[in-house]
């Protein structure tokens, strides 16, 4: 059972362990609101999974420790309990999904523990993580859907309060639903009037459906690039502590997320992973009832693998109206390029790359297509730029 003792007993020992990350007034990108950033990227190994794994393994009996433990994660999880038992001389096995960040399978492989990849998603690793332990003997440190865990993820919220004692709200992601428990928990308990939300991604909703049903539910995916909260079925334990202690759950899109990654690194120079920017997502994106509020969005990890953060960042600029692709039927005459490239300049706009070709069965014999990149400012300027276009005779294309 979840105490706030417990909690309090968890920070005490992730005193020497821990980083009391900071919490960081964000104004560029309050919108009515302040903003706060809760700053568990900067958590040792990156994610707040820290604070749980080592308060869990710190608990152990001496014959449990011998045995070892094993765990299963998508990643951040997996670091925070390789870090913990090696630190603590214990043998850890961490089943993790094959479609895991690269980066997070090394630097788990890199911090002692022994790495077994499985096909599929969380979930299928979470299976073979059972069936290992049964096999093994060795303690089984769940991600999410236990007391201990839930104790030292509620750590966070105990920082919050203490760092922010007139917050109005805290927004959380949930993947499993442990960091939101132990935060909820601890902050109901010592201010009830504090608002607690929570956030998912739209395609791994699984405790927002779990809440609304009363029960558990599993979902048939949790197809979404914010890794470390793609779980199709969120814990018994956590379920009921969210429907107990959390306000409200919402979920945000991909497009949102990616929008919400690249608004924090440009603008707030932070790096988060997906699952670490879903609270910063719904709060930017109005999903939530905190106008004149003080907020804290909790970025509960920065592990993302520099490849999907690459993509991410087209996706971002894409969603932000920060790049356009535009199709333009022309005739195929001197001087029409020079026509598009002037009204785009005048705009303010930048062209960063420009195909042209004849092959488009829909347009004139005489005519040819433009497909023009561009670098902009927003959407009202990619809308400034269509109207010039079209009143200078351009045609755009189906799409644009």
């Amino acid at each position: 059972m979840v105490t706030l003792d417990k909690i309090y007993h968890a920070a005490y020992v992730l005193k020497s362990v821990a980083r009391r990350t900071d919490l960081i007034e964000a104004p560029v990108l309050s919108n009515g609101f302040r903003m706060f950033l809760k700053t568990e990227n900067l958590q040792l190994t990156g994610s707040f999974k820290l604070r749980g794994a080592y308060y869990k393994i710190s608990q152990l009996s001496e014959e449990q420790r011998r045995a070892g433990v094993i765990a299963c994660s998508a990643g951040n999880h997996a670091q925070g309990v390789a870090l913990a038992a090696t630190r603590m001389g214990i043998k850890s096995i961490v089943c993790m999904p094959d479609g895991a960040p690269i980066s997070k399978v090394e630097s788990t492989k890199s911090l002692g523990a022994e790495v077994r990849l499985v096909k599929g998603a969380y979930d299928d690793a979470a299976a073979y993580a059972a069936q290992l332990q049964q096999e093994t003997g060795m303690t089984f440190v769940h991600p999410f859907n236990d007391d201990e865990v839930i104790a030292g993820q509620g750590t966070i919220g105990l920082e919050i309060l203490d760092q922010l004692p007139d917050v109005d709200a805290v927004i959380c992601p949930i993947g499993g639903g442990g960091l939101i428990s132990g935060v909820a928990f601890a902050i109901k308990q010592l201010n009830p009037n504090v608002k607690v939300y929570g956030v998912q991604a739209e395609n791994a909703a699984g405790m927002a459906r779990s809440v609304e049903q009363g029960a558990p539910v599993t979902l048939e995916s949790a197809r979404t690039f914010a890794d470390g909260i793609a779980v199709k079925h969120p814990g018994d334990l956590t379920c009921a502590m969210c429907q107990q202690y959390v306000d409200e759950i919402v979920t945000v899109s991909e497009d949102e997320i990616a929008a919400a990654i690249l608004a924090l690194l440009e603008k707030q120079k932070v790096i988060a992973e997906g699952a670490g920017a879903v609270s910063v997502a719904a709060a930017m994106f109005g999903k939530l009832p905190i106008q004149g509020k003080k907020v804290v969005c909790l970025i509960s990890g920065g592990n993302i693998d520099v490849n999907i953060l690459s993509r991410v960042i087209t996706r971002g600029l894409i969603t932000a109206g920060r790049n356009a692709t535009l199709h333009i039927a022309l005739e195929d005459k001197p001087g029409q390029l020079l026509g598009v490239s002037r009204i785009v300049s005048e705009c303010g706009a930048n062209v960063v790359s420009v195909f042209h070709g004849h092959s488009d069965a829909n347009t004139a014999v005489t005519s040819c297509t433009l497909t023009i990149g561009l670098e902009t400012r927003d959407f009202e300027q990619i809308e400034e730029i269509k109207r010039r276009l079209t009143a200078e005779g351009f045609q755009l294309l189906m799409g644009d």
